[in-house]
């Protein structure tokens, strides 16, 4: 979503530098590491730090067109994130971006394995009583790659 529907908006490096998380570690993975009092804390910051981008989420150029485009032609949508369902929900409201979207499949870091499992593609594609044959995958970074890869269906980087 962020980076491909939306405008990419969010600062890794600074968030790392003021959340002490090696610049080269991805935040959910690092997060992975941390006791559950430290994980608890980290977990926080990185919400409200999602919520404040959310909050001033807006298309990418050619997104509405694009997404009209698709479902016009019949194609379902969903979303895996890596951030919260709840803030991904807001993302796409914001965006003007929502209505393209069931909320069923909209799925975030707590509703399936973040990516690059292939796991919350597979559990959209079995919403949709659908095979990985007939699903894509669209995405901006190596860990949307890696999900498709992972998840069997094609791969748009």
């Amino acid at each position: 979503m962020d980076g491909t529907l939306t405008v990419a908006a969010h600062d890794f490096t600074g968030f790392k530098r003021a959340n002490g998380i090696p610049e080269d570690r991805p935040i959910l993975e690092h997060l992975g590491t941390l006791t559950p009092k430290a994980a608890s804390t980290l977990h926080e910051a990185v919400a409200a730090w999602e919520w404040s981008i959310s909050a001033r989420a807006e298309p990418a150029i050619g997104a509405h067109a694009l997404l009209s485009h698709l479902t016009a032609r019949g194609a379902r949508l969903g979303i895996l994130t890596r951030n919260r369902r709840d803030i991904a929900l807001n993302t796409l409201h914001v965006a003007g971006l929502a209505g393209f979207f069931d909320p069923s499949v909209v799925l975030g870091r707590d509703e399936a394995q973040h990516k690059p499992s292939g796991d919350g593609i597979r559990i959209i594609l079995a919403a949709w009583d659908a095979t990985p044959q007939t699903g894509v995958m669209v995405g901006d970074y190596a860990f949307d790659v890696y999900a498709g890869i992972n998840a069997g269906v094609a791969t748009v980087f």
